[in-house]
């Protein structure tokens, strides 16, 4: 009897690490679900060109992302904005009149794109519990801000708009609950051709970049993997537990 109640209490104690596991699991999961945000392989300098990385997560369990809408700031306007294709999205930049002309590699400018607005094809979204990610080169850079606010409205399968478009909070101060992707600069190097410059930087960031969110999402796996293998470990002892019980006492197993 006793050598039951210690299969038993080996069984359950196995479910509790596997429970466990999954919860570890989960909770990794749980991680990449976060805000709408942007991003760059270095630095973004002032006056130069940068690769811009727009991360979308699908924050719904019940609807998928089907369209992305980026305003860009009219007060700071990029003269050259591309896009990078991704796989069943389409892409438009909309361009708009300036109040005031600008002047870029000596020409003057009376229009530059405003808005980015990425469409899903029919039968492609971005699933609950995934994100998928849209870049985009820009400049040249405005020199008198530290930031970009590139405020993005996210729509759903299900018709909700979510608004990404908070300032970011002072110092000390809450986050808000819906916060706009921020584009930080920084001083631009003394010499040397800005565009190319930071072309060449983004390019060769660009591997080193990747392979560091490959890696700390490879290494959330294997934890999840450890986890899940360890709760199976602790069920198969506790199963094996009763049936040598069984066994002994001559009881057929179940």
């Amino acid at each position: 009897m006793s050598t039951n109640r210690f299969g038993v209490r080996t069984l359950a104690r196995g479910a509790a690490v596997l429970g466990a596991a999954g919860a570890i699991a989960l909770g990794t999961a749980g991680l990449a679900s976060a805000h709408v945000t942007a991003s760059t392989p270095s630095p973004a300098a002032k006056g130069g060109y940068t690769k811009v990385t727009i991360r979308v997560p699908n924050e719904r369990p019940d609807a998928g992302t089907v369209k992305l809408e980026l305003t860009l700031p009219p007060e700071y306007p990029l003269a050259s904005v591309s896009s990078k294709p991704v796989p069943g999205w389409k892409v438009e930049v909309v361009k708009a009149k300036l109040p005031k002309p600008i002047t870029s590699h000596g020409k003057e400018v009376t229009e530059a794109p405003s808005t980015v607005i990425w469409t899903a094809d029919a039968g492609v979204q971005i699933e609950p519990g995934q994100f998928n990610e849209f870049d985009l080169s820009v400049g040249p850079l405005p020199e008198d801000t530290d930031r970009l606010l590139l405020p993005t409205k996210q729509t759903y399968s299900s018709g909700e708009v979510v608004a990404w478009d908070a300032p970011p909070a002072a110092e000390g101060a809450e986050e808000p609950a819906k916060p706009a992707p921020v584009l930080n600069l920084v001083a631009k190097a003394a010499g040397g051709d800005h565009h190319d410059a930071t072309a060449a930087t983004a390019t060769a960031s660009d591997e080193h970049a990747e392979a560091a969110v490959a890696g700390k999402d490879n290494t959330a796996r294997y934890l999840g993997g450890a986890g899940l293998a360890v709760g199976a470990l602790g069920l198969g002892f506790g199963a094996g537990a009763v049936l040598r019980s069984r066994r002994a006492t001559g009881k057929p197993a179940a």
